[in-house]
């Protein structure tokens, strides 16, 4: 028996062991934002001062625009996500997006609140100082859900409502296909994320994430690897997932949305599935849902074309 607790005893240290060196060889420290700043920013870039945070934004276009396009990313993304809706939208519309706190170049909180009423009350006052009273109102994952509960919130500051693989009804399982949001699950292993991040795992999720894994570029894992070590940024990330998240209660609201909405989703779709799309469909009467064959959680990154082009039309559609 002595020898037995001496084999557990040895065996548990050796795996002790290959987890410390795991964690030297893979650590990397944050990054501070003035050195991101340079390679991540461009001549439409600002910074708005807001509640004790920097908010990273472009605002491009017409300011005469009164009803500008505004686009909300998803969990550790950020505001470039959008680029080539951008491109397609700027000809005929005014087009706001940011970086959310808690990701990319805005980066933490000091409250480190990170709570869906958080993120609505933010999205409100970022608005509001840029003067805009009506929008229409576009959201992936994370922001997708943003998008549905401002709308609900504010159901006369947006025009129209378009929902991209959004967050909001209760999932059987949460993060399939994506590695990263996996771990975030395990509260363990979501705080080791804090300091140990291998670029291999942004990898490895970002590929999880795409409908076609031969899409993402090293120039996009390198974006999004940069992006979550942004100084306080993981942190924010294990503060994001310790958060409440929908009760199975909250999802019915849902059905008191009155705004004119437009839902894509990805039919290959690991994180959200499209079962959740129908669901939408079903509980927004007055919606049109669209659904991307061989495309996954982000269509705007995966088919910018087809996607850009279907939300000009809805947008133009009286």
């Amino acid at each position: 028996m002595r020898k037995f607790f001496k084999f557990i005893g040895y065996t548990l240290l050796a795996l002790l062991g290959v987890v410390l060196i795991y964690c030297v060889l893979n650590y990397h420290a944050d990054i501070p934002l003035a050195e991101l700043q340079p390679k991540y920013t461009n001549a439409e870039s600002e910074f708005m001062d807001l509640d004790d945070m920097k908010i990273h934004y472009r605002d491009e276009g017409s300011a005469q625009d009164s009803v500008p396009v505004v686009l909300v990313h998803g969990t550790s993304s950020f505001l470039q996500t959008w680029d080539a809706w951008t491109q397609t939208l700027l000809p005929t519309h005014r087009v706001i997006r940011l970086d959310l706190p808690g990701f990319a170049l805005t980066g933490p909180t000091k409250t480190n609140d990170y709570s869906m009423s958080f993120y609505t009350k933010t999205l409100h006052n970022f608005l509001q100082k840029l003067k805009v009273n009506q929008c229409y109102l576009a959201g992936n994952s994370l922001g997708g859900a943003i998008a549905w509960e401002y709308a609900l919130a504010y159901p006369n500051e947006v025009k129209k409502l378009i929902l991209v693989d959004a967050g909001g009804y209760p999932m059987k399982k949460i993060g399939e296909g994506n590695i990263g949001f996996k771990i975030a699950q395990i509260p363990v292993l979501r705080n080791i994320m804090s300091v140990v991040t291998p670029r291999s795992l942004v990898e490895k999720s970002l590929k999880g994430t795409y409908g076609d894994a031969s899409k993402v570029t090293d120039e996009l894992i390198q974006k999004y690897y940069d992006m979550v070590l942004r100084e306080g940024n993981r942190d924010a990330l294990v503060a994001r997932f310790s958060t409440k998240k929908f009760k199975n209660e909250d999802y019915l609201r849902i059905k008191t949305i009155t705004v004119p909405t437009l839902i894509i989703w990805g039919e290959l779709d690991r994180l959200i599935p499209t079962e959740n799309a129908q669901k939408f469909h079903e509980d927004l009467p007055n919606d049109t849902l669209i659904i991307y064959k061989g495309v996954g959680h982000v269509p705007m990154e995966e088919e910018p074309y087809k996607t850009g082009q279907d939300i000009l039309i809805f947008l133009t559609k009286k």
